[in-house]
């Protein structure tokens, strides 16, 4: 894949049409938080994520990289995992030219609601007029990371 550039949301709301949105079934576990290597599932798609840190060291651009897995060497590869085994419903939506990727979280992190969006260039995400229902630019803030959230305990 190569450079990343992605700005990340907390919302107000959920649209009130989310059920009309195309979606997709995501698990991932994190087997390192630093750098980051993760596993995922996909509806019926496997992979491996090498997410390295960005040029600035800030979270709005950072090298990523997927490779292909089977569901054989995911189950074995997560199993190894430590911490939290993330799950969600990721939501696109369009919005202008972009697509919103807003991922309603499962237990144990309910009512986590996170809304992604990519870009093309840094100027084109410092530009990018987020919709209403957006709240925080929460892009720099290391608690709504996946990999933070992998690591957190729960009483």
């Amino acid at each position: 894949m190569g450079m990343e550039i992605e700005r990340k949301f907390t919302v107000k709301r959920i649209p009130d049409d989310i059920e009309s949105y195309e979606y997709h079934t995501i698990e991932q576990a994190y087997l390192t938080t630093e750098p980051v290597i993760r596993v995922r599932r996909e509806d019926d798609r496997y992979y491996m994520t090498y997410k390295g840190v960005g040029g600035d060291n800030t979270s709005l651009a950072h090298e990523e990289y997927n490779l292909p897995l089977t569901a054989e060497s995911y189950d074995v590869l997560s199993r190894k995992a430590d911490g939290n085994v993330i799950g969600k419903r990721r939501y696109l939506i369009p919005y202008l030219s972009h697509t919103i990727e807003l991922d309603i979280f499962d237990e144990p992190f309910r009512p986590l609601v996170i809304a992604e969006v990519e870009f093309s260039s840094e100027a084109e995400a410092n530009d990018f007029v987020p919709p209403e229902w957006f709240d925080k630019d929460v892009t720099d803030c290391r608690q709504y990371r996946n990999a933070y959230l992998s690591r957190m305990t729960f009483d």
